[in-house]
């Protein structure tokens, strides 16, 4: 398999990022992407009781063994707007789809942006067509599309793999939107992958799953979750011939590595952020205690201010993991920060801390290994989450992100 490096669409996907006019800044604003054949889809969504009509509308939609097209919005999610909001994201896949020539509900919808103001239809209506017109299979044409869909983001995200399997070649692509407004319980912000691979539908719905859970899941901004969290899945089987079970394997890694891409370049993209924060908890019987002990020192204000500080306040570390509803003994926690041993087996283990703080404040990646070596709860499974730290600059950009 080959690791991500140019992105280029699979075989049988188009796409285009155009402007429609949304934005007031006159920056792109409408991304779409096309498959020239019916296609397997999946999708996951935000849990979030406040979400968007788009999610209502696609939710309904998947699993699909006809999807053709993917429509997204930016610099507005339609989100907290009633049934008005739901009948705008009907008419988004409507209009797409008459000019694609097929059924409204082959066509998925996404929107993000500021949560309860009306969608500006007539805007986007004019908008479709043209990018209809600016469609293309390039690889363009496929950045155009990742920035189209940008709002707050520093820079488009969007990766691919190629993976041999038997009788030749097939291609994962990803994109997605993000930078803040994000915690794990899906999805966390927009993304679509493609493959050109053949998917039945319980393939394409488990190997989006087994990759989300893995990725998406396992990052976190602000611990805020959107209401417009989706990822979707679309296959298309372009590339021809059928999938043996060692192939789906391969196709279903490189959904979970096309997905860690783009999930860690939303945490190198985290708004104001200076740190790239990497957490393994290991050590633990089941990986859901893994991942919530994962979570909490995540979402810690306290260690993400730490860090941003360059402080190695370890002792914030370990709380953030005792209050994780986990039934651990303390005196079988290790951690380690950036490869500086802190703390073994509950004891406090003595450190140069002004040697650490000036690697944490010269290095943009920190690594936390808190480690679990025996008692109550301990195993053999493991969980990696990604987070960034918390500035004073995330402060004011999301102070003033309405006004």
């Amino acid at each position: 398999m080959n690791a991500p490096s140019t992105s280029q669409l699979p075989f049988g996907f188009m796409a285009s990022g155009s402007t429609c006019g949304i934005k007031v800044s006159g920056k792109p604003d409408l991304a779409l992407f096309v498959s020239d054949r019916d296609a397997t889809a999946a999708g996951v969504f935000t849990t979030n009781k406040v979400c968007g009509a788009p999610v209502i509308v696609s939710k309904q939609r998947v699993p699909s063994t006809v999807a053709r097209a993917v429509i997204i919005n930016s610099g507005n999610s339609n989100a907290a707007t009633g049934e008005p909001g739901i009948q705008d994201a009907k008419q988004m896949t409507s209009a797409l789809a008459e000019q694609l020539g097929c059924d409204a509900k082959s066509v998925f919808v996404c929107s993000t942006g500021v949560i309860g103001v009306p969608l500006p239809m007539p805007t986007i209506l004019n908008g479709i067509p043209h990018g209809i017109q600016s469609l293309g299979t390039s690889e363009k044409h496929f950045l155009d599309a990742a920035t189209a869909m940008m709002t707050t983001d520093t820079f488009p995200k969007l990766t691919s793999i190629d993976i041999a399997v038997t009788g030749g070649t097939v291609r994962v692509s990803g994109v997605c939107k993000g930078a803040a407004m994000i915690a794990p319980n899906m999805a966390t912000m927009l993304a679509v992958v493609m493959t050109d691979a053949q998917l039945a539908p319980a393939q394409c719905d488990s190997a989006l799953r087994f990759g989300v859970d893995r990725t998406f899941n396992c990052i976190s901004v602000d611990g805020h979750m959107s209401t417009s969290d989706t990822v979707l899945l679309l296959a298309n089987g372009a590339a021809g011939g059928s999938l043996s079970d060692g192939d789906f394997a391969k196709v279903r890694e490189a959904i979970q590595q096309v997905c860690q891409k783009l999930a860690t370049d939303i945490i190198r993209d985290a708004e104001g952020a200076d740190h790239f924060i990497t957490i393994d908890v290991t050590g633990m019987e089941t990986r859901d205690a893994a991942y919530r002990m994962a979570k909490e020192i995540a979402d810690s204000a306290l260690v993400k201010t730490a860090i941003a500080g360059g402080d190695p306040n370890w002792g914030r570390i370990v709380s953030a993991a005792g209050y994780a509803h986990v039934d651990f003994d303390t005196a079988f926690v290790s951690l380690h920060i950036n490869g500086t041993e802190v703390y073994r087996a509950g004891i406090p283990v003595p450190f140069d801390a002004a040697a650490l703080s000036r690697k944490l404040k010269t290095n943009r990646d920190v690594h936390l290994e808190l480690a679990i070596s025996g008692g109550p709860c301990s195993g053999k499974e493991s969980v990696r989450f990604w987070t960034s730290d918390l500035t004073q600059e995330y402060v004011r950009l999301n102070s003033e992100y309405t006004t």
